[in-house]
């Protein structure tokens, strides 16, 4: 099987909106090969390094936020 890594970065943003906290903050526990394809893309801070959490450009805090409501999100009835 060959796998969607656009679709992979999708998920992993926004699981990482999941862990979001102090505003833009979020834990980085995932995939490094992913995390690194997301930082190189703007979205979030460099993964690599001692801190236990990245930081969410703008635009990646905007696009997180959309993957994690169009991938996790339930719609109402009624």
């Amino acid at each position: 099987m060959t796998l969607d890594k656009d679709r992979i970065d999708d998920a992993v943003l926004a699981l990482l909106y999941l862990g979001l906290h102090d505003e833009n903050r979020a834990w980085k526990s995932f995939d490094w090969d992913a995390m690194d394809r997301l930082y190189e893309r703007g979205l979030i801070s460099n993964p690599k390094g001692r801190a236990k959490s990245i930081v969410f450009s703008n635009a990646g805090l905007r696009l997180a936020e959309d993957r994690y409501n169009a991938l996790f999100g339930v719609r109402a009835e009624g």
